[in-house]
């Protein structure tokens, strides 16, 4: 068997790219692939076409970044060193989306990193603002206008993108692919026009792909499509407050071992958002995800 990395899936069929940086089309066995981008694999050629492989083995994975809803599951990408939530002032993000894929990040022990792009835009202020609790938290926050500052924005990204593995993830028309193009030019990567009317971009990546940025394998950015929902059901309940900084830093101060830190007396995380240390929308967010995981589940 040889070995390969795994650089593009769609479907049961992936691009498993050789250490010789050749790429050949490989294919799953069974109805199922469980196969993502990043994964190390063992594969071999196919006796009927000689061109084509089949995966034999997933080598054992640093970390894996998924969703889970109440249906299925969706996994992004596997041995990464960061994800980079790259939102942008238009359209304008969600502050839900943003913090279930941090939760999931943190679940998954990936660091993570928040780009706000298009800075430009005249509601730069607004986003700003309503990005200060990560700071606060200890995210590092980048802002820049890759379209029209676009060596600037380079030079911003360098330290944070330089000898990594990132997976780059956030909403259509918030400028992935041109992150993408700017850092890889030889992807191509199809840029979409943002849809004024829904608020959000055309879907213009329908694969998850990995892009090399340097000459010598080292820097590496993955590109997904552009998300509109994400489940955590795979985080249970009670543990959601440990895996949203600004909440962990109050665990150890409840009157109850077992505190929802929904309306127990002596609750350090309602007095702390009551006190403004824990701001009314991020609390409100953990409310409503908390009541959505506490669901059964059937």
């Amino acid at each position: 068997m040889e070995s390969g990395l795994v650089v593009v899936t769609h479907g049961r069929h992936c691009v498993v790219e050789t250490p010789t940086r050749q790429r050949l089309i490989c294919h799953s066995r069974g109805k199922k692939s469980e196969v993502v981008v990043g994964d190390r694999v063992r594969w071999q050629l196919t006796h009927a076409s000689g061109d084509e492989g089949v995966i034999e083995q997933i080598e054992p994975r640093r970390n894996l970044l998924y969703r889970q809803d109440e249906w299925r599951s969706k996994s992004f990408a596997a041995n990464l060193d960061q994800l980079l939530i790259w939102i942008a002032v238009e359209p304008v993000f969600s502050e839900a989306q943003l913090t279930r894929a941090l939760i999931a990040a943190e679940d998954a022990g990936i660091d993570a990193c928040i780009v706000l792009n298009k800075v430009d835009l005249p509601g730069a202020d607004t986003a700003r603002q309503r990005l200060t609790p990560y700071k606060a938290m200890g995210y590092d926050v980048l802002e820049l206008s890759l379209k029209h500052r676009a060596d600037e924005a380079r030079a911003l990204l360098a330290p944070y993108l330089d000898n990594r593995i990132t997976l780059v993830l956030g909403p259509s028309g918030a400028g992935k692919s041109t992150l993408i193009n700017a850092v890889a030019p030889e992807a191509k990567a199809e840029i979409g026009e943002i849809s004024k009317a829904l608020n959000s971009g055309k879907h213009t990546t329908t694969t998850t792909q990995w892009y090399w940025a340097d000459g010598s394998n080292t820097t590496a950015l993955i590109d997904s499509p552009g998300f509109q929902e994400f489940g955590l059901h795979h985080i249970a309940a009670d543990g959601l407050a440990q895996r949203m900084p600004d909440l962990a830093r109050h665990l150890g101060q409840c009157r109850f071992h077992n505190c929802t830190h929904l309306h127990e007396p002596g609750c350090g995380v309602i007095l702390a958002a009551q006190g403004g240390d824990i701001s009314p929308t991020r609390y409100k967010l953990y409310a409503e995800l908390r009541a959505e995981l506490a669901q059964p589940r059937w």
